[in-house]
């Protein structure tokens, strides 16, 4: 019957004064000062006390509820300030401590806690002496006792409530101090760790504290974070209660521990399923800096940081270091973002340089300073105010270089991104300007998980991590291609990936030469390609990032009529014929790869 409301029923007033007693008991005499034999009776008494009392009490309830009333003793902690402090991460734990103790507070913790507590001086009583209860299950069971959670979940508002645990001899909590089991630490870790470890850092006393403590969070102050600590100590030192205060640290605790439990959902599932799309899915975020703006002065904005545990150690322009420059704007790091991805896909030194997302600019050659040269040749009108990426470590070479069109306009640049710096290149760089953003990244893994927003809802889908060493180049021309042009229309092909669908990209001898994106038809796409390439287009390849719905007097045409020398596309269409026919004509080599490249 202990589960029946008459469980709840008041205990007999002999009842009551004893279970008072033993609870006092424990309360005047520090647990570390019992021997373990006292510690034992008390709480065996205890224990025996009031299994024998609720009993009782059950079977009094069912024959004679009306005896059950009872007088209500006085809370064991009334009068005082408690805080109960329990933390995985003891950072600042003894300016915690002292603080709480110089403002009166009795101090309340657990295991590890405790010990680091009372090293740095600060008295504390343990929660057994709370509980009557040793830690048990190997630590998983401590706090988990109507002892601790009455006195955090208890409304100071409600008569009921307090008369509650005035009866069972139970103390409020004031403040509560928790943080959680390094779980996301354990199992991101070098080597990993085993299933069953994973399980044993999952925290299960610690979020129901956090949670009870925040739910009451009109009465108890709860904290998650040692950064607040300072903020707290000078809060409770003054003599007003700011509920707006008490709202943003409960607001943090939960967000506390839905963080958490996302990387606990998230690991679960992959350890028991595995598939990418799991029926539901929360990306835990975490602010990294308001922005100025967004893409325009009049929108708001700001940047996060994906805390997913699949992007631990992943890369990406999220966690690159700025070493030099003003703040990054949502602009910046959309095109950082662009740049970063099109250069970390080539193998040998390669610079691309990015406007509005898109490259406008991309070359390889082992003299990184040429590739650099060559990049920006390649559009230096859109160059100009861009992004500029390289996939090797930037040196003393890297330097500053006048505009192509005539030979005197300097070159201004929004960002540098590299994989890394020398000295010599970090000094170069930062004294050619004072705004100029420079970037460190790590390249980004592939098979993540792309997620995009539509309005009501989000797009997931795989990265886009396909390379010409992952598909085939299918000849299906006449006209075999040689080496050389090979070799052309698989760079242009990868450059092709990264523009704005409809896309064409015209390249040569591991240089882009132009061009075309954005456009709502292919045909127009091409013709600002072509015009970019000028007279270097003849022999030069193409490439497309999908198939060509028409053939003749259309974009194979007029490819073919200006002189290139390879077109490798997906094929796909229903006049893929008419391709083929009409690159026979023109002696020119048609690649098919079955693999389209769409971007929006």
């Amino acid at each position: 019957m202990l589960g029946t409301a008459a469980s709840a029923a008041t205990i007999p007033p002999t009842t009551a004064h004893a279970a008072n007693t033993i609870r006092r008991a424990f309360h005047s005499n520090p647990f570390n000062s019992l021997s373990s034999s006292h510690h034992s009776i008390l709480c065996a008494r205890f224990r025996c006390l009031s299994l024998r009392s609720f009993t009782a009490v059950s079977t009094k309830a069912m024959s004679h509820p009306q005896t059950l009333d009872a007088p209500h003793p006085r809370s064991s902690a009334a009068g005082n300030k408690q805080a109960l402090i329990s933390l995985s991460d003891k950072k600042d734990l003894a300016l915690l401590g002292n603080g709480l103790q110089e403002l009166g507070y009795t101090i309340v913790s657990t295991g590890g806690t405790a010990s680091a507590l009372e090293n740095a001086g600060v008295s504390v009583t343990k929660v057994e002496q709370l509980t009557c209860f040793p830690e048990m299950l190997d630590g998983r069971v401590k706090t988990l006792h109507p002892n601790i959670h009455g006195g955090i979940l208890a409304r100071r508002d409600q008569k009921h409530h307090m008369e509650a645990l005035n009866k069972y001899g139970i103390g409020t909590f004031d403040v509560v101090v928790v943080n959680l089991y390094p779980f996301y630490d354990k199992v991101t870790s070098m080597g990993g760790i085993a299933f069953d470890d994973g399980i044993e850092n999952i925290d299960i006393g610690g979020p129901a504290m956090i949670r009870a403590a925040a739910k009451n969070h009109k009465d108890v102050l709860v904290v998650v974070d040692s950064q607040d600590y300072p903020a707290l100590l000078e809060f409770l030192e003054g003599s007003q209660d700011d509920q707006q205060f008490r709202r943003k640290l409960a607001w943090k605790a939960f967000e506390h521990v839905a963080s958490y439990d996302s990387a606990v959902s998230e690991w679960l599932w992959k350890q028991t399923v595995g598939d990418k799309f799991p029926p539901s899915l929360t990306v835990p975020l975490s602010l990294k800096s308001s922005l100025r703006y967004g893409e325009n002065p009049h929108q708001k904005a700001a940047f996060y940081v994906d805390k997913s545990l699949s992007e631990v150690n992943a890369g990406g322009i999220a966690t690159a270091i700025q070493h030099h420059g003003k703040e990054m704007s949502y602009n910046n790091y959309l095109d950082a973002d662009a740049a970063w991805n099109c250069v970390s896909e080539f193998r040998n030194p390669t610079c691309v340089v990015v406007k509005h997302t898109n490259p406008c600019g991309v070359a390889s050659r082992d003299d990184i300073l040429e590739a650099y040269r060559l990049a920006v040749k390649a559009d230096p009108v859109s160059a100009f105010g861009g992004i500029v990426a390289f996939n090797i470590e930037v040196d003393e070479e890297i330097r500053e270089f006048r505009s192509p069109t005539d030979g005197e306009t300097r070159m201004f640049y929004e960002i540098v991104v590299a994989p890394m710096y020398t000295e010599k290149g970090l000094e170069i760089l930062r004294g050619k300007s004072k705004t100029l953003r420079i970037l460190e990244a790590e390249k980004n893994e592939k098979g993540k998980l792309s997620l995009r927003q539509v309005g009501g809802g989000w797009l997931a889908q795989d990265s886009d991590d396909l390379t010409p060493e992952d598909i085939q180049f299918n000849v299906v021309s006449e006209k075999k291609p040689q080496d050389n042009e090979l070799c052309d229309a698989e760079f242009a092909w990868l450059c092709v990936k990264h523009v704005k669908s409809n896309a064409i990209v015209i390249a040569k001898d591991n240089r882009m030469l132009g061009m075309g994106s954005g456009q709502p038809n292919r045909l127009e796409s091409l013709r600002i390609a072509l015009r970019k390439a000028g007279d270097e287009v003849k022999g030069a390849a193409l490439a497309s990032d999908a198939f060509f719905p028409f053939a003749w007097k259309d974009a194979v045409e007029e490819a073919c009529e200006s002189g290139v020398g390879v077109i490798a596309e997906p094929g796909g269409s229903i006049r893929d014929g008419d391709a083929v026919d009409c690159c026979n004509k023109y002696g020119v080599s048609l690649l098919l790869t079955n693999v389209r490249h769409f971007k929006h």
